[in-house]
């Protein structure tokens, strides 16, 4: 007769677990939150991915089996964290312009100081006496 110990080895025991309706319950409002994907579950805790799905469609409010979605979930916090990344940039663009009018005004400050003229042209002011206008003939 042949030996059969080897050939155990190459198998895997099957077990079954059964998770509270807790864990699925915390399981699916990841999933729906985005924090993990059904793929991800499934490997993480070596349950079939028709059983994520089952618990899934179990106990979600936003995925219902027979149910059609318009519009994704993921698509409306896609979009709102790029243009929360979007804020971001031009938030940082107008402060470097900012620093940057900050220190061109301080600029023609010193420069007033230093040389006694005014540079920075005021508001209702007379212009000063030139050359004059000239007409091109």
């Amino acid at each position: 007769m042949a030996n059969l110990n080897g050939l155990k080895k190459g198998f895997k025991t099957n077990y079954n677990r059964t998770f509270g309706e807790k864990f699925k319950k915390d399981t699916v409002k990841r999933i729906e939150n985005n924090e993990y994907t059904v793929r991800e579950i499934s490997t993480l805790y070596q349950v079939s991915r028709t059983a994520v799905y089952n618990w899934v469609y179990k106990y979600s409010i936003l995925y219902r089996k027979g149910y059609k979605q318009i519009i994704e979930p993921m698509s409306g916090t896609h979009k709102v964290k790029e243009l929360q990344a979007r804020i971001k940039k031009l938030e940082q663009a107008v402060g470097q312009k900012q620093m940057k009018v900050d220190f061109l005004e301080k600029l023609i400050e010193l420069a007033e100081a230093d040389l006694g003229i005014d540079i920075k042209k005021k508001a209702g002011s007379v212009p000063k006496s030139g050359s004059g206008r000239t007409d091109k003939k």
